[in-house]
């Protein structure tokens, strides 16, 4: 199915309905539906069930350091995942990187969809020269090297997580609103657009309560593509020794402190590996799952 086929199938609502909560709940008990959407949203709750529940079950401090742990420091009793180079607990390192992971990765994407989500209206709804400044605005961003970009960025500004968050989303948002841009097109020209128009409404709120939530079946299967996406890019930044500074757990400097000693002691590497993996594909799975469900309405 294209895009163009799941903006068809949506239906010409005006606003959410008096019972949006309950219409909400409803939407998510559909996941049950579709076995992607079943598997992805298990693994993602896992995840999130790991970062909330950190500070409670992580078995040690994350940065504590236990040397003596170094004579075996694969999986045991007392350290179920085993310990890094350092001596430091994997499971609860991983656990406590969950968190970091989870916070910046949603709050990224969310700011890349807000931003990109206003530009892209504007674009598809008045065209002309707006259409044509956003446009090459968001071709200029988009021109650069990505990873480039984000390490000349944060070696001038610094590492910490709303630096991390502010580039993702800047970066991020010329490609949501390219997808908004080509969605407005298409809705703009629907007859509720239209009666909306001759009611006299403002252009804002025909293109935030007419045309936005009408787009919202695309733009939610987007968002949880790219939250994937986001997830690698926060590992490749870590491995790159730009993520979080130490000793703040990162899954992506997990792996970077350790890549060297792969023949000795692969769990090291391989496991925080794993976790990015997993979570991951349990975003994309639930991507697939959301699209699923809204081609069957």
């Amino acid at each position: 199915m294209t895009l163009q086929t799941t903006i068809d199938r949506l239906p010409p609502t005006r606003s959410a309905p008096p019972g949006a909560l309950a219409s909400a709940l409803k939407q998510v008990a559909r996941l049950g539906e579709s076995w992607p959407a079943m598997i992805g949203g298990g693994l993602v709750l896992f995840w999130v069930a790991m970062a909330v529940l950190a500070p409670v079950l992580a078995p040690h401090p994350p940065n504590a350091n236990n040397m003596a742990a170094l004579a075996y420091p694969f999986p045991s009793a007392k350290h179920w995942l085993g310990t890094d180079h350092l001596g430091r607990d994997i499971l609860s390192r991983l656990m406590w990187g969950a968190r970091t992971v989870l916070l910046v990765a949603p709050v990224a994407v969310l700011g890349a969809a807000v931003i990109g989500s206003f530009l892209g209206l504007m674009a598809g709804y008045y065209r002309g020269w707006v259409d044509g400044v956003i446009s090459r605005v968001g071709d200029i961003i988009l021109s650069f090297p990505v990873i480039i970009l984000y390490m000349i960025i944060l070696a001038k500004f610094g590492s910490s997580a709303l630096n991390i968050i502010v580039v993702i989303a800047v970066t991020k948002a010329p490609i949501i609103a390219r997808i908004v841009r080509g969605i407005t097109l298409e809705l703009r020209e629907r007859d509720y657009v239209m009666a909306a128009k001759m009611r006299g409404e403002s252009s804002l709120y025909i293109m935030f309560f007419e045309i936005l939530p009408n787009a919202r079946g695309p733009l939610i299967v987007d968002f949880c593509l790219r939250l994937g996406y986001t997830t690698i890019i926060i590992g490749v930044l870590g491995f790159l020794g730009i993520g979080l500074p130490p000793p703040d757990p990162d899954w992506g400097g997990m792996v970077k402190d350790t890549y060297g000693m792969m023949l000795v002691w692969p769990h090291m590497s391989l496991i925080p590996c794993a976790a990015v993996s997993s979570l991951v594909i349990g975003f994309n799975l639930l991507a697939i799952g959301l699209r699923e469900i809204s081609l069957r309405d």
